[in-house]
């Protein structure tokens, strides 16, 4: 079933039929953590796998696709997002285990293919406890915490490109590096198989309660934020040098550079998409001023801004 809204005709008549749903000016800043932002010039969910290889296979090749995950990671510009934004539902969150290895479709939390791989006994994904995402967004940006990162337990991916072809990459075809995804970028990942080993549930746990604890303890996560917001330089700890470059508890608008964790920050209630990506702009000015490093973002922006910048 279809469900459309009318006020954008011309490009929602130019789309295929699909299973799933059609939104027509989707308001995007609810499914983002720093809840900000325009809206997506239609909002496709895709019923399931076969539905979004055949929604790909009929789009127009000229309409911009857009994917997005749970919001962790992401700041949805003022101006909003034109063309098409597909965000994977329910039919993408299974997770099963086969043998000493996790299958998960890439809609499913990374906490809870780690609590599927503990409650299997299966350890060397307690990583992905400590990452507020889901798995099509691990995949596409190598997503990492507590020492261990997506390229050390991926087995294969299945993807789907813009032609509504799937295809299964293995690890080495991902051509991973830090914070870094080489795939194609019109691959929309729909499946991982990650590889796991035997252990003791306990220890598992254990390893995942540190973790929790350490985020809690060190990371603004009850605030609106959008987690780590600069990639660490090669050498340096990208906080350390906006720390040192007095940008601790720096403001502009609603945003905010967290005083507990100065690469994060922090949309502390009236922050617009500008704010919080100028915000981001003066702490890299200042932090290569200060010390002569560029900062190069982490947070992944998308749309467009009022004021006629972005992508």
């Amino acid at each position: 079933m279809m469900s459309v809204r009318a006020s954008l005709p011309h490009l929602i008549d130019r789309l295929p039929a699909v299973r799933g749903e059609l939104l027509a000016d989707a308001p995007l800043a609810q499914l983002t953590w720093f809840r900000v932002g325009g809206s997506a010039e239609v909002m496709f969910r895709p019923a399931d796998a076969d539905d979004l290889a055949a929604f790909l296979a009929g789009c127009p090749a000229d309409v911009p696709v857009t994917v997005i995950g749970v919001g962790s990671n992401l700041l949805v510009r003022d101006g909003g997002v034109p063309g098409v934004v597909i965000r994977l539902g329910r039919a993408f969150m299974e997770i099963s285990i086969e043998g000493n290895r996790v299958r998960a479709g890439t809609a499913a939390l990374d906490v809870a293919v780690a609590r599927a791989a503990q409650e299997a006994g299966l350890a060397g994904l307690e990583f992905y406890r400590g990452i507020p995402g889901s798995i099509g967004g691990a995949l596409r940006m190598n997503g990492g915490a507590y020492g261990r990162e997506t390229k050390d337990v991926l087995v294969e991916a299945v993807a789907i490109d813009r032609a509504g072809k799937r295809h299964v990459l293995t690890n080495a075809d991902m051509k991973y590096s830090y914070r870094h995804c080489g795939a194609a970028d019109d691959l929309i990942f729909v499946e991982a198989v990650f590889q796991g080993a035997p252990g003791d549930k306990a220890a598992i746990q254990a390893r995942m309660d540190e973790i929790t604890a350490s985020r809690e303890a060190t990371q603004p996560i009850r605030t609106r934020t959008g987690g780590s917001t600069f990639k660490n330089p090669d050498g340096h700890k990208s906080w350390q040098l906006i720390d040192a470059a007095g940008c601790r508890g720096l403001k502009r608008g609603g945003a905010q550079v967290s005083e507990l964790h100065c690469n994060f920050l922090i949309n502390t209630g009236d922050a617009s998409a500008a704010d919080l990506e100028d915000l981001g702009e003066e702490v890299r000015a200042r932090v290569k001023a200060q010390s002569g490093v560029t900062l190069e973002w982490e947070i992944r922006r998308i749309g467009t801004r009022n004021d006629g910048g972005g992508a």
